[in-house]
Parts: structure tokens; C-alpha cells; sequence
């Protein structure tokens, strides 16, 4: 009998599991789980910054507050508004703002700063971004010190019903409702980790990317209503509708700076801020965990 020999076929492939949601979310979660590597990181990144400061952490602070003070002297004057409202707006909306744009530049660099600790220690992709992300929160905190010192000698003025020249609503004052600046700035802080998860993602790979935006950023900066106040464009149009006053709603920016601006200083809240600060989440994380599930494994070798 011909005896036939049997040639066992090839084990077909086991399928990769690496570009799946289920990864993504694991990096996320497995990042807000080792909290203690990059808090520890985070303050070892401020303490080095200082090192051999006899003031440390505190020029953060005198820098703010030497920016804000003289600026808000400056164009008080040149917009005609009232010190004692007008150098609170400023103050606070330079302290939101800096929190927003060390967040998107040092995001967009996140993992090629990071090149030697992402190639020998083996942790999340997120690590990078929430010790980043955990550094400005850091910087904002030292920067809270000015808003308090702003507010201690411009406390009569705020707490009480006030108008900046050209609002058309009055505004209420300081009261209860400075509560909600904390459930904003953690919102604000959400969102800026899945920013620097995007654009870091993306800047690993498109290396132009990042003075684009540094660029950009500049741009946007004047855009938003951080020096002049929204009040301005109603005083410049005789407070009609126009496409001027869009300006300032059509910039996200706009919003995620209110959402935490309006209630330390004591502004009518508009709760459509936080409805467009919402969807942008929403929409933000989903794009930060798709591109997380698809070029995780991938950053290591573009770094």
C-alpha cells in the first residue's frame, strides 16, 4: 500500500489585539492608575525648572502678576474701563489662558520630549501627557495666588451688581457661584488631556506640526476675549447683532475660558458655555481614543 505523507498546513496568524478600543481604554485607565509616577514626575519637572532659586516656584507667580497688573493699567485706560472690574477680568483670564496654552504647546511635544523614558520605561502613553497636564495644573495653582491678592483689594467692587462699559447685562457679583470655577477647571483639564493625546499623537508624526501651532496660537490669543472684554464688540456695534460680535462665539476658546472666568470674577453666567464645552469633549475624547487605539504601539518608533 503507497503510504502517503500528510504536510500539516500553516497555524494561520493569531490576530493582533493592539489596535483595539479595549487597549486604548487600558492605557488610559492603567495611566490614571500609576497617579503616583506622574505626580511625582510632574513636581520633580517644577523642581528642577527652579533649581538653585532662592524663590523657587514663586517667579510664576510674580511672573503673572507683574504681566497682569501692568497690562491691565495699560488698557484700561486705552479701552475705557473701570480698574476695579477690568483688572480682575484680566488677571483671571491671563491665568486660564496660560494654563491653556502651556497645555496645547507642551502637548503637542508631549511624547518627543519624552523620547527616552518612552523607549526604556515600560509605561502608558498617557503617563506622558497626564504628568504633563498634572505640571500645569501645578503652575495654575502658584498663579491663584495673584487672582486671590486681585481680589482681596478689589473685593468691594466685585461683589456687588456691575457692568463693564459695553455690557449689555449687568453682571451679579461675587457670590456662592465662584463654586462652579472648580467643576470648570476640571472640565478644562479634561479636556486638555485628550488634546495633548491628539496633537501629541499627531505631532510625533508630522513634525511641522508643532510650529504651526506655536504659531497659531499667537493668533488665537488675540482673537479671544482675554484683553478686551465681549463687552467692546456691543459698544462697537451700538449693540446690534453682527458678525463682529460671532467673533468671540465661534472661538472655543472663548468658552472653556468662561466656563471658569465668569465665576471667580462674578459674571452672568450663560450656560451655553458649558453646552459647547460639553460637545467639545464628547467629540475631543473620542478622536484622542481612536487615534490611541490605532498609533499607540507606533509612537515608540516615531519618537
Amino acid at each position: 500500500m503507497q503510504q502517503t505523507s500528510t504536510v500539516d498546513s500553516p497555524a494561520a496568524p493569531l490576530a493582533s489585539d493592539s489596535r483595539t478600543l479595549g487597549r486604548a481604554f487600558g492605557d488610559v485607565r492603567d495611566a490614571w492608575r500609576q497617579r503616583e509616577l506622574w505626580e511625582h514626575l510632574g513636581w520633580q519637572d517644577i523642581k528642577q525648572r527652579y533649581r538653585r532659586s532662592i524663590i523657587g516656584p514663586l517667579w510664576i507667580t510674580i511672573s503673572m502678576g507683574t504681566t497682569a497688573v501692568a497690562l491691565g493699567l495699560l488698557y484700561s485706560q486705552l479701552l475705557g474701563q473701570e480698574l476695579g472690574t477690568y483688572l480682575p477680568y484680566i488677571t483671571v483670564g491671563f491665568i486660564v489662558w496660560n494654563f491653556i496654552l502651556g497645555c496645547v504647546t507642551e502637548g503637542t511635544e508631549v511624547f518627543i520630549a519624552n523620547e527616552g523614558l518612552i523607549k526604556h520605561l515600560p509605561a502608558p502613553m498617557t503617563v506622558h501627557v497626564l504628568r504633563m497636564v498634572w505640571r500645569q495644573v501645578l503652575f495654575f495653582l502658584h498663579n491663584l495666588v495673584v487672582y486671590v491678592v486681585v481680589l482681596a483689594v478689589f473685593f468691594p467692587t466685585l461683589t456687588h451688581e456691575y457692568k463693564m462699559d459695553g455690557d449689555i447685562v449687568p453682571h451679579p457679583g461675587i457670590s456662592w457661584t465662584v463654586l462652579l470655577a472648580i467643576p470648570g477647571f476640571a472640565l478644562l483639564t479634561v479636556n486638555a488631556v485628550w488634546v495633548a493625546l491628539l496633537f501629541g499623537i499627531i505631532s510625533t508624526r508630522f513634525r511641522d506640526i508643532p510650529p504651526v501651532i506655536h504659531s497659531f496660537i499667537q493668533l488665537v490669543f488675540f482673537m479671544t476675549p482675554i484683553v478686551w472684554p465681549v463687552g467692546v464688540l456691543n459698544k462697537f456695534t451700538n449693540g446690534e447683532a453682527s458678525w463682529k460680535v460671532l467673533i468671540a462665539e465661534f472661538n472655543p476658546i472663548y468658552h472653556f475660558l468662561e466656563i471658569v472666568r465668569a465665576p471667580l470674577i462674578g459674571h452672568a453666567l450663560s450656560w451655553h458655555h458649558w453646552v459647547v464645552v460639553g460637545a467639545f469633549t464628547v467629540v475631543g475624547w473620542a478622536l484622542a481614543i481612536l487615534a490611541l487605539r490605532n498609533y499607540r504601539s507606533r509612537v515608540s518608533y516615531w519618537v
